[in-house]
């Protein structure tokens, strides 16, 4: 008997993380150049991503059991970015490429409120010790950790060696 491998087959269903990532950046992309052709006044860079990361039994970070994180990527906007831009700009690059994920993407404001945080330079497989340090770093200022593990990358990690990767670990506290 044959065995059919659905994951295999319909891998952009189930391996979305990249696309979801090309998603984003084609979205904020055409969002920046949308505004400076608009406002020729007006241009920003595109900012980094970022990454809200959980999982429903939180030991599966110890084990590094990566089949059970969960996880939100985003791309923060200007003020001057409104929902319509995003919608529009979600449409015109759903016109452009076939991105699935972009049924997705949402506009929405994220308020962290109070956090920690840390530089991280190296692979993100690494980021344990210095995970622990920001959370006692929380508790020994008397501090208690609330809120999800929040990551914003600063290396391309397309361009960048692994041991020089940037990025920003910060734990929302109370």
């Amino acid at each position: 008997m044959e065995k059919i491998d659905y994951k295999k087959e319909l891998r952009h269903l189930y391996h979305a993380g990249k696309e979801a990532v090309e998603a984003l950046f084609s979205v904020a992309y055409h969002i920046k150049f949308s505004i400076k052709k608009g406002n020729p006044g007006i241009n920003y860079g595109v900012l980094p991503l970022e990454g809200i990361w959980w999982a429903d039994d939180m030991e599966v970070f110890k084990r590094d059991d990566k089949s059970q994180w969960k996880w939100t990527m985003m791309i923060m906007q200007p003020e001057i970015v409104d929902e319509s831009q995003f919608r529009d700009s979600k449409e015109a690059v759903n016109m452009k490429k076939d991105l699935p994920s972009l049924s997705n993407m949402v506009f929405e404001t994220f308020d962290e409120g109070p956090s920690a945080q840390v530089m991280h330079i190296g692979p993100f497989s690494e980021e344990g010790p210095t995970i622990e340090r920001l959370h006692q770093f929380i508790e020994d200022q008397g501090y208690q950790l609330s809120g999800l593990h929040h990551e914003i990358y600063l290396s391309d990690i397309r361009r960048a060696a692994p041991s020089k990767w940037k990025t920003i670990l910060r734990q929302p506290l109370s």
